[in-house]
């Protein structure tokens, strides 16, 4: 079998600067579970399998802020930046239902509501929550 090489090719990128402590912050806030599934997932490698998921987004000048911050998994990080689910003032949870088959609102916590950090101060703010509605959800 021939090898196969790829070409290598250098690439810069401009983008708004993230701050990965953030980050570590948001998951650990979140106890390295997804706020709107429940899971925890650990890989072999003892990592979270947890994203940090900014509420106002990075490119429309969301703060790198826990309180601007959600622990999600992958596909429900995918959802959320899509504006197929969003979060409540009540921090239930909105679903664009229309656009979301029932097979992956069963991913969703059962009782519709966010698992919060136990700190009150480290919650998602409204101001970000309310943002994430008006400008993102599609529900």
């Amino acid at each position: 079998m021939r090898r196969f090489e790829r070409s290598i090719i250098e690439r810069v990128v401009a983008r708004p600067f993230r701050d990965a402590a953030v980050a570590v912050s948001v998951k650990e806030a979140y106890s390295n579970t997804c706020c709107m599934t429940g899971l925890k997932i650990i890989n072999g490698g003892g990592r979270a399998e947890v994203q940090a998921a900014h509420i106002q987004p990075v490119a429309d000048n969301g703060p790198d802020s826990i309180r601007n911050g959600l622990a999600l998994s992958a596909t429900v990080h995918w959802m959320f930046d899509r504006g197929l689910v969003s979060v409540d003032d009540d921090f239930s949870i909105l679903i664009a239902k229309s656009r979301l088959p029932d097979t992956a609102l069963r991913l969703l916590n059962e009782d519709g509501r966010l698992i919060l950090p136990q700190r009150t101060d480290l919650r998602p703010h409204r101001h970000y929550l309310g943002y994430h509605r008006g400008n993102i959800f599609k529900g």
